[in-house]
C-alpha cells in the first residue's frame, strides 16, 4: 500500500514543481507590468511620458512594454477630448504612438486612428500617421480610413477659396507616405487623384513615390486610369507611365497604345493633345504592336491636314510613326499615299515637299517591295533633285 502511495506522492511533487517553475516567470512579468502601470496611473500628466520612457529602458521591456503602451493609449483616449490642447497630453500621445510602432503592437492601430481624429494639431497627427504606416499593414479598416481621409482632404483643398498655407501640408505628406509604406492596392486611385489635385510639387513627388510602392502591377493601374478616368487624368497617367524609365519598352508601349486608343475615339482638344503625345511616344519607342492604331491615326491626321485643320508637322509625325512600325500594312498605306500625291503632282504640279520626302524616306525605312512602283514613278515626274535623289536611295533599300 505504501509502495503505491509513494510514486503518487512523487508525481504530485513533480507536477507542483513544474507548475511553480512555469508560473513564476508569468507572475514576475505581471508584477513588472503592474508596477509600471501603477507608476503610470499615479504619475502627474507631465510625468507620464517619463514613466513610458523609463519602461522602455528596462532590460525586460520586451515582455510587457506593449501592454503598457496600450494602457497609455487607453488613458489618452479617455481624456483626449478634454486635454487635446495640453502640451503634456500631446507629448504622451506622441510617446505612446512611437512606442507602439516600435513594439509592433498592431492591435493599437485602431486606438491610434481614434486619437488621430481627436488630436488635430500637425505634430501629433504626423507622429500617429508614422506609427500607422507600420501598424496598419494588412489592416483593411485602417487602410480604408486613411484612403477616405486623404480623399476628403483633396476635396477640401479643391474647394478652398484661399490657397492652403505650406504649414498645412505636413499631414497630407505624412498620410501619403504612410499609404506608400503600407503599399495596399486600394490606395492607388486616391493617391493618383491627390497627385492631380493641384498641390505643390513636393506633394506630387510624394504621390509618385507612394504609387510606385503600391503592391501589384503599376502599369495595369495606369492603363485602367487611361481607359476609365476623365481626360486630364488620362493624360497624367500617360505621362507618368510612358516616360518612366523604370518601365520596360513593352510596358511603356502598352501605356502609349492605351492612350492612343482612347484618344482616337474622341475628338476634343484634350483628346487631340493626348493622341499626338501618344504618337510621339510610340515613334520613339518603335513599338510595332501599335501599327493598327498608328494607321487609324494616319488617316485621321491626313483628313485633318487636307481639310486645313491639322498642320503639316502633325501629318509628317503620323508618317514617321508608321515608318517605325515594321508593318507591311503600314508600308502599303504609305505607298498608296505616295501614289495619290504622284498622280496629283502629275495633274496639277502642286505638292508639299516635306510630306513627299517624309513618305519617301519612310518607305525606304520600311524597305517593303510593295513601294517599288510608286517610288520608281517619281523619276518620271517633275520633282526637284532633292526628291529624285531621296527616291533613288529608297529604291536601293527595298528588300526583295
Amino acid at each position: 500500500m505504501n509502495f503505491i502511495k509513494r510514486p503518487f506522492s512523487l508525481f504530485f511533487v513533480l507536477c507542483s514543481l513544474l507548475f511553480i517553475l512555469c508560473y513564476l516567470p508569468l507572475t514576475a512579468q505581471e508584477s513588472i507590468l503592474t508596477s509600471y502601470e501603477r507608476n503610470f496611473i499615479r504619475a502627474s500628466l507631465s510625468a507620464k511620458s517619463r514613466v513610458l520612457i523609463d519602461a522602455e529602458l528596462d532590460e525586460k521591456a520586451e515582455v510587457f512594454i506593449g501592454s503598457l503602451y496600450d494602457t497609455a493609449l487607453d488613458f489618452t483616449l479617455t481624456n483626449g477630448e478634454i486635454l487635446k490642447n495640453d502640451p503634456d497630453m500631446i507629448a504622451l500621445v506622441v510617446t505612446a504612438a512611437r512606442g507602439s510602432a516600435e513594439s509592433g503592437g498592431s492591435a493599437s492601430a485602431r486606438k491610434l486612428w481614434a486619437l488621430f481624429q481627436i488630436f488635430t494639431d500637425i505634430y501629433t497627427r504626423v507622429e500617429i500617421l508614422e506609427a500607422l504606416a507600420i501598424l496598419g499593414k494588412d489592416n483593411q479598416e485602417i487602410i480604408g480610413s486613411l484612403n477616405k481621409f486623404l480623399g476628403a482632404e483633396n476635396v477640401s483643398f479643391r474647394r478652398a477659396v484661399e490657397p492652403a498655407a505650406a504649414r498645412d501640408f505636413p499631414v497630407v505628406r505624412a498620410l501619403i507616405s504612410a499609404l506608400g509604406i503600407i503599399g495596399d492596392s486600394s490606395s492607388f486611385p486616391v493617391l493618383f487623384s491627390t497627385m492631380n489635385t493641384g498641390y505643390p510639387q513636393i506633394i506630387v513627388q510624394e504621390c509618385l513615390w507612394a504609387m510606385e510602392s503600391i503592391q501589384g502591377d503599376y502599369r495595369d493601374y495606369l492603363i485602367e486610369i487611361i481607359r476609365n478616368n476623365p481626360f486630364p487624368e488620362k493624360a497624367a497617367a500617360f505621362r507618368i507611365g510612358a516616360y518612366n524609365e523604370k518601365f520596360s519598352v513593352a510596358e511603356r508601349g502598352e501605356l502609349a497604345m492605351a492612350a492612343l486608343e482612347v484618344s482616337l475615339e474622341n475628338s476634343g482638344p484634350a483628346e487631340l493633345s493626348l493622341r499626338y503625345d501618344a504618337i510621339t511616344a510610340l515613334t520613339r519607342l518603335r513599338w510595332s504592336p501599335a501599327a493598327p492604331l498608328a494607321i487609324r491615326n494616319f488617316y485621321k491626321v491626313q483628313s485633318d491636314f487636307t481639310g486645313g485643320i491639322a498642320p503639316r508637322d502633325r501629318f509628317v509625325e503620323a508618317i514617321h510613326c508608321l515608318a517605325v512600325m515594321s508593318s507591311s500594312e503600314a508600308a502599303r498605306v504609305l505607298a498608296l499615299q505616295l501614289g495619290f500625291i504622284n498622280s496629283q503632282t502629275e495633274r496639277t504640279g502642286v505638292y508639299d515637299e516635306a510630306v513627299v520626302l517624309a513618305l519617301i524616306n519612310s518607305l525606304g525605312d520600311l524597305a517593303e517591295k510593295s513601294a517599288f512602283d510608286n517610288l520608281l514613278y517619281i523619276g518620271h515626274l517633275n520633282y526637284p533633285d532633292k526628291i529624285q535623289s531621296a527616291a533613288r536611295e529608297a529604291l536601293n533599300r527595298l528588300q526583295w
